[in-house]
């Protein structure tokens, strides 16, 4: 499994045209194989950390590649981002807990 931490900031330029995109981008990333989930958290000084799971490297480079992801990337660094930070990690450990529901 591959985690990808993107880290960024919104330039006061990010407007409408950046929320239809993320929508967009939202629909087809749940669609796309080997996508295992994601996550969004936005801080308080505006700073924001998505968390997303894929697969492995293929299914990510694949949606690395995604025609409409490209167009965001190009987008995103031209217009939306003041600022981005990714990070790609593979997964060496796991550990999971869940705790059982108690029946009322």
């Amino acid at each position: 499994m591959v985690v990808i931490l993107f880290r960024s900031r919104l330039t006061a330029e990010a407007g409408q045209d950046y929320q239809d995109h993320d929508a967009e981008l939202e629909r087809l990333v749940l669609g796309h194989s080997g996508h295992l989930g994601h996550k969004s958290y936005l801080a308080a000084d505006g700073e924001r950390l998505t968390v997303a799971w894929f697969k492995d490297q293929e299914t990510l480079r694949a949606w690395k590649m995604e025609p409409r992801h490209l167009e965001a990337q190009r987008r995103g660094r031209e217009r939306w981002y003041e600022f981005y930070e990714m990070d790609v990690a593979e997964v060496i450990r796991s550990s999971h807990f869940k705790r059982p529901e108690v029946p009322e």
